[in-house]
């Protein structure tokens, strides 16, 4: 990092399939360039070349003859080592630089969909991405939480009702995924802020920009 040049924040937008994520990281990007903050904005998996090629294998993935795509660990061992190299060669480097990055998820997505709702469990997604992306964790993350109902309806009218390998699993699955993040979030109150989803994107906009209010604050003293 140069000298003199404080390092830029690190914010994570979390959330189910159809919680708006990828929007409000567009939003709030237009938000801080606005405000004369340069702004790097990614998502995972992908982010990087070979990340990117990591993401095309995991959301379709190739069937073998048992009709099965990847197993719940190789799974996880595909988005920890994509997670690694967006990490080593987009992440960091953004924010030694003094630019703040917005990801569309990060490592609490694999906690709750591949940890949670996969049943490989916590305590391994965690030493996973301790090996690979040495345990970094956003400034503050923000889980964009909706309703099971509008979840439901979401995930039906979604992409016109196609969706990739994961988005596509069934309801149970993603309501399985939905409250694994709820538990995440509220173990870690300092490192989470959990902004309601429901209503049009600019409502949920304003909240979270109150969210991140208090880095804002950080960075005008």
């Amino acid at each position: 990092m140069s000298e003199g040049k404080p390092r830029g924040k690190f914010i994570a937008f979390e959330g189910g399939e159809g919680a708006g994520k990828t929007t409000q990281a567009t939003l709030l990007e237009n938000a801080l360039r606005e405000r004369g903050i340069r702004v790097e904005v990614t998502r995972e998996p992908g982010g990087t070349p070979g990340a990117e090629a990591i993401r095309k294998l995991l959301l379709e993935p190739p069937v073998g003859e048992d009709g099965q795509g990847w197993g719940a660990k190789a799974e996880a061992l595909l988005f920890a080592a994509a997670r690694a190299d967006h990490v080593e060669r987009r992440i960091l480097p953004a924010l030694e630089a003094g630019e703040w990055v917005i990801c569309d998820r990060f490592v609490d997505s694999s906690r709750a969909y591949q940890g949670g709702a996969g049943g490989l469990g916590d305590e391994a997604i965690q030493a996973l991405h301790e090996f690979g992306s040495d345990g970094l964790r956003p400034d503050l993350t923000i889980l964009i939480e909706v309703e099971p109902g509008q979840l439901t309806e979401r995930l039906l009218s979604r992409d016109g009702g196609e969706a990739d390998a994961i988005g596509g699993r069934d309801s149970a699955y993603h309501h399985r995924v939905a409250a694994r993040f709820n538990v995440i979030a509220q173990a870690d109150p300092e490192g989470f802020v959990v902004v309601d989803g429901s209503g049009d994107a600019e409502a949920v906009h304003q909240r979270v920009m109150a969210a991140i209010t208090p880095l804002l604050e950080e960075r005008s003293e």
